[in-house]
């Protein structure tokens, strides 16, 4: 009788995928759900949920109650405890990551730090550098929050040098920069798989 050999699936990685900015049409919003789509499209074992941070309050610990948090925060902090990595995108304002990114970084921070331990990766689109200044900032916070970024590729997009890598409502439409960024993503996947013990 022929042994019938059973492989194990992939585990399915989730990504808690975070836009730094609030922006309807944002260019790094546009990478966020252009990730989405290649996750959908190309790459198995792998789904990126976007986590809404305009809901989150300015960080308070007043609104602390013996060790809880408001309703909004405990959510995010639930999607963020859950997920297996995460994806950042965000511009750069005055060389550093946005206010309301930080934000939502310093409420998943607080006891206990739901961050800790896991893997992440940075994209970002603007001008000039494309946001690498956000990016470098991101990576020193994210020491004292135990995340391990990826460190190649990098990704760093001059979205206001012609031609336009987005349409009029911020969707990417750039073909090789879809391949850069599905680049970030399967490298996500491997370090996260690494760090989880999973990979061969």
């Amino acid at each position: 009788m022929q042994a019938v050999v059973v492989m194990a699936s992939q585990p399915v990685i989730k990504v808690a995928g975070l836009c730094g900015s609030l922006r309807k049409g944002s260019y790094n919003r546009g990478l966020l759900l252009a990730a989405m789509e290649i996750c959908k499209d190309s790459i198995k074992g792998m789904e990126i949920e976007y986590v809404d941070i305009s809901p989150l309050p300015f960080l308070n610990t007043d609104l602390e109650v013996n060790g809880t948090y408001p309703a909004v925060v405990e959510a995010f902090r639930k999607k963020i405890e859950e997920a297996d990595c995460y994806l950042f995108a965000s511009p750069e304002y005055n060389y550093s990551v946005t206010g309301p990114l930080k934000n939502a970084i310093d409420w998943a921070s607080r006891p206990p730090n739901v961050w800790a331990d896991k893997a992440a990766a940075i994209v970002s689109a603007g001008g000039g550098f494309g946001g690498g200044r956000a990016q470098y900032h991101l990576r020193q916070i994210g020491v004292y929050l135990d995340l391990h970024f990826i460190n190649k590729p990098e990704f760093f997009l001059n979205a206001f040098q012609p031609p336009s890598k987005f349409d009029s409502d911020g969707v990417l439409t750039d073909e090789e920069t879809k391949q850069k960024l599905r680049a970030v993503l399967l490298s996500l996947q491997a370090f996260t798989l690494r760090l989880k013990g999973k990979c061969e």
